[in-house]
């Protein structure tokens, strides 16, 4: 009696302990239907890394399936030009709608994607920009991650300028922040 006790008592604790393995499993990132937000720190460059802003970036995009993002991104950006004749400090802007595909089921979601939007403000020219970006996001929590990304963004004024504006005119932005799906 006291064998088969114990064997019962043994057989309840693994299945118990089965059940808990089983409940604290965890899916990260997001499924269809999810939204995320994310607040970064962004900078950025010319083409030819000679000047450069900073300034805080958020998201807001809605997933049309479990890989696929797209949302609104706005950025505000300071920039302090010092030069032979310039002293001066610049605030501005963009607004733009990206799309990006995550690969993946993992913690790490790489992903690639492209953005249209508009660059405006001090210092800068009011213009239209195109881009390609790249990253990788990282959950921490089942949906919480860090993330990193690099984007080609190439102005243009009209569609005509847009071929030639992808060398010419092109910058680098970089972010690394904090995201959020719910």
């Amino acid at each position: 009696m006291i064998k088969i006790t114990a064997i019962a008592l043994t057989l309840g604790i693994l299945s118990a302990l089965s059940m808990t393995a089983t409940a604290q499993s965890t899916n990260y990132g997001p499924v269809q239907g999810d939204r995320e937000l994310s607040l970064s720190g962004t900078g950025s460059t010319d083409r030819d890394f000679n000047s450069g802003t900073f300034g805080v970036t958020g998201d807001m995009g809605w997933y049309f399936q479990d890989h696929l993002v797209a949302g609104v991104r706005q950025s505000v950006n300071y920039t302090d030009i010092e030069g032979e004749n310039i002293t001066d400090d610049f605030w501005n802007g963009s607004t733009r709608g990206y799309v990006n595909h995550q690969f993946l089921d993992d913690r790490a979601r790489p992903f690639v994607g492209a953005s249209l939007g508009a660059l405006y403000g001090d210092g800068v020219k009011d213009s239209a920009f195109a881009g390609l970006e790249t990253g990788i996001k990282y959950y921490v929590l089942a949906k919480t991650y860090f993330l990193a990304r690099a984007e080609y963004q190439f102005l243009f004024n009209s569609t005509s300028d847009a071929s030639d504006a992808f060398q010419d005119d092109g910058s680098w932005a970089y972010t690394v922040g904090l995201g959020y799906n719910f």
